[in-house]
């Protein structure tokens, strides 16, 4: 299969781990089907998100409540004659139920990660946990995001911080908060702008925590400069980090690039649409992956 092929099936997974005396240990199924040992995985359902259908696979593979923090990456084969592209993510297991066998996995088991290399039944697989065990521990996941759609700024007569979403943004708004929801974020943080808070707002309901406003996320005042602006966004969002809980970061669009260039010391395209935003991997208060959504 060659990249530029049309993919006919989109399928997303994790390698989830746990922590273990000596290092941590990964999660594999097996599945009686083909008799195989495999990365929990499944495919999309129509119009889901792979992120949101990655978690809810690991769910239901092997009953482990998962947290996403950095992409791996992206497997391509074929399946059954047509082609196949399999997302991945790293995800630390939150909780775990009482797994229960059934005809399409009928083995849940968590093994060293030089083992699961080893036990894995296809190298595509030994390939995503080797990109897996070369990250350095991940120590909190920032979800950045950009406000939702607001209108035109040109056609909103009061201060620009008061302008809010219009119908398209308030759509945007509620199917981002599932995206949210997924990191499991302790704390909820905006930049001032009316329109950033209301971007948080279903996602602080669905998780019931507030939504705190901090000024070091809003885009430059008159007379402020760019480069401090984002300056001062990195800052926070490194900041945040070093709490070492999962957080979600609602800012604008003339910051999170300058922010993102800050953090990654690349200077790369980080424009992000509205609704749009960056899974944020920290290792300390070092920036180890920045993942568009």
């Amino acid at each position: 299969m060659t990249d530029d092929e049309p993919v006919r099936i989109r399928a997303a997974g994790g390698v989830v781990w746990r922590p273990a005396t000596g290092g941590v240990e990964i999660c594999l199924v097996h599945r009686p089907r083909y008799g195989d040992w495999s990365l929990p995985k499944g495919k999309l359902d129509a119009g889901e998100h792979p992120l949101r259908a990655a978690v809810r696979e690991v769910a239901e593979e092997t009953d482990v409540r998962a947290v996403p923090q950095v992409r791996l990456p992206t497997v391509r084969y074929r399946s059954e004659g047509r082609p196949k592209a399999v997302d991945y993510w790293s995800m630390r297991a939150a909780a775990q139920g009482g797994f229960q066998p059934d005809t399409e996995v009928d083995e849940v088991a968590w093994f060293p990660v030089d083992e699961a290399a080893r036990r894995v039944s296809y190298p595509h697989d030994a390939e995503v946990i080797a990109a897996f065990a070369a990250l350095p521990p991940v120590t909190a996941t920032v979800l950045l995001v950009r406000h939702a759609h607001a209108g035109k700024r040109g056609t909103w007569t009061g201060p620009d911080t008061g302008r809010p979403l219009d119908d398209e943004g308030w759509a945007q708004a509620r199917a981002l908060a599932p995206l949210v929801a997924l990191v499991r974020p302790a704390r909820l943080v905006s930049a001032s702008a009316r329109r950033c808070v209301q971007t948080l707002d279903p996602a602080a309901a669905l998780l019931d925590l507030p939504v705190e406003v901090v000024g070091d996320l809003d885009e430059p005042r008159p007379g402020q400069q760019p480069d401090e602006c984002a300056l001062a966004a990195a800052a926070r969002l490194t900041a945040l980090a070093q709490d070492g809980e999962p957080v979600a970061v609602c800012s604008q669009g003339k910051v999170i690039p300058g922010a993102l260039e800050g953090l990654t010391g690349r200077s790369d395209d980080y424009t992000t649409p509205k609704g749009g935003g960056w899974l944020l991997a920290f290792t300390g208060d070092r920036l180890l992956a920045a993942d568009p959504l």
